[in-house]
């Protein structure tokens, strides 16, 4: 692993990720939604014979073959980065990062793209229940490709099932099933597949309302609605419940991140749940950092202590107890970590001088040293404090991790508002006149695509500095290249990402203006 690399390698490095990640994010989640949404209606079009449903499911279909295309594009690209960008990083967890990805390549991004052509062009070339076989198995398989790399990106945060190798400086799965089931991989995939489900079928509907808005196809834009109003309906009142469970697991295995997106500088007992509020600077600091406070905020009583630990008289840790160190909660400050993560670093050096020297007496020493719990448990879990200049340096963005986080918060009890409004209105005959209504949810297509977007952002900035959850910072991550390089990729795919999206709004905007064909 590389030390004292330029800033500026890192910074841009980090910037042509989250560009990459940001751009391809706005195709996925549309992807994960409406492949299942388009199999619901064909399924309906199976059942009944009605040839309405077929013109649906296939409009709606050619609009999701535009997007999943695309979508592909940045995926391979973002792939392609972890190694010419973060070449120490792929070394120090390829054992472990590459089987999911292995996996997701092989199994679902088969099973996408062998059934997306049965799908889009078996029409009337294959039977009637093969094709609706075809179309749920690229469902399916879409959400089997999310699952596998929602699976590597929660080991990042929550690094189990391995085991460290000190003769290859690498980290190797012991156990698959752990690392399948992490319970950070359990709750992300659940809140980002549901996430997917809310955007596709506000999507459905903001374009059905266009429909309804010019007096045309009025009857396949309520049926879409339907469809889409139940699904989303169900999928918001899931997303909430999955991501009250997210920040739970947050709370025990990210500590730091989650007082970041609170807010929360001093510990509670019987600490109140912010709903919102709005920052500034405290004038008190950690280091070089400065703590935010209050302006003003809306507070529900004891919530944050019941959400984190079942007791409204729970202590709730705040950002101090783990910077500083709080011995009476058994927290260990950043300086207590860093000492341990040198005794494993300094073991780990060590190790190597002996093999250098075939001093096999001591190389035996050392090695059982890394395969002994305790020394993992208490030391090398703390490995990448060693790199840690300074005990503010773990402490997030804060602002940014708060106002994502409540933002989104809102905007999720905001769509189930709408979703329920729209099957009201539907039901009892009125959305048609409704229009203010239709305005709302065609104006409303952004939004999940905001919401979905401050999720990762979330996800990302508050776990800095790390790469791996304490095991390795991101400034000792990134591959030892020229930072000039990475600047003129990161603006080479600005210009080709963003083409690629003017490209796909421009195709589906004709789409749409075509409507379904007859």
């Amino acid at each position: 692993m590389i030390e004292n690399i330029n800033p500026g390698l890192i910074d841009w490095s980090r910037a042509q990720f989250a560009l990459t990640a940001i751009y391809h994010w706005l195709f996925v989640p549309l992807t994960l939604g409406l492949s299942f949404l388009v199999a619901m209606m064909e399924t309906i079009y199976v059942r009944t014979g009605k040839e309405e449903w077929k013109r649906l499911t296939r409009f709606w279909m050619t609009l999701f073959g535009i997007n999943f295309a695309i979508g592909v594009a940045t995926g391979i690209i973002l792939e392609f980065e972890f190694g010419t960008n973060w070449s120490n990083y792929s070394w120090f967890v390829g054992d472990i990062f590459g089987a999911p990805l292995a996996i997701e390549g092989i199994l679902a991004f088969f099973l996408e793209s062998t059934f997306v052509a049965v799908m889009f062009f078996g029409w009337n070339k294959v039977s009637r229940k093969f094709h609706l076989l075809s179309s749920w198995l690229v469902a399916i398989g879409a959400s089997f490709s999310a699952l596998w790399i929602l699976v590597a990106n929660a080991w990042m945060e929550n690094p189990v099932g391995m085991v460290f190798n000190p003769d290859t400086v690498r980290n190797e799965m012991m156990n698959f099933w752990a690392v399948l089931f992490n319970p950070v991989a359990v709750d992300k995939f659940l809140h980002t597949i549901s996430s997917g489900f809310v955007l596709a079928s506000m999507f459905v509907m903001g374009i059905s309302a266009w429909f309804l808005i010019k007096k045309r196809e009025e009857l396949l834009a309520k049926r879409s609605i339907l469809i889409a109003g139940i699904f989303g309906l169900a999928s918001s009142l899931f997303l909430a419940f999955t991501g009250d469970s997210s920040a739970r697991t947050i709370a025990r295995i990210q500590p730091v991140k989650f007082e970041a997106f609170e807010a929360l500088s001093d510990g509670k007992q019987n600490a109140p749940l912010v709903a919102f509020g709005v920052l500034h600077g405290s004038g008190e600091k950690i280091g070089g950092k400065e703590l935010p406070n209050f302006i003003f905020k809306i507070e529900i009583p004891d919530l944050l202590s019941v959400m984190t630990s079942g007791n409204k008289d729970a202590y709730v840790p705040g950002l101090k107890d783990h910077i500083e160190g709080n011995s009476d909660k058994g927290i260990l400050s950043v300086i207590e970590k860093a000492e341990r993560g040198k005794i494993a670093r300094q073991t780990l050096l060590d190790y190597k001088k002996a093999k250098e020297n075939k001093d096999n007496e001591q190389i035996g020493v050392l090695l059982k040293k890394f395969q002994d719990q305790g020394f993992r448990d208490n030391y090398f879990k703390y490995f990448g404090y060693a790199f840690i200049n300074s005990p503010e340096e773990v402490i997030p963005e804060i602002y940014g991790a708060f106002y994502s986080f409540h933002l989104m918060v809102i905007l999720g009890f905001l769509f189930i508002l709408i979703f329920s409004l729209a099957l009201i209105f539907l039901f009892n005959g009125t959305i048609g006149s409704k229009r203010w209504f239709l305005w709302i949810l065609l104006f409303s297509i952004p939004l999940p695509y905001l919401a979905s977007e401050l999720g990762w952002i979330l996800t990302e900035m508050g776990r800095q500095p790390w790469i791996i959850q304490d095991l390795m910072p991101v400034k000792i991550a990134v591959s030892n290249i020229s930072a000039d390089s990475v600047k003129t990729t990161f603006f080479l795919f600005v210009f080709i990402f963003t083409a690629l999206l003017i490209a796909e709004i421009s195709i589906m905007l004709k789409q749409i203006r075509l409507g379904p064909k007859h």
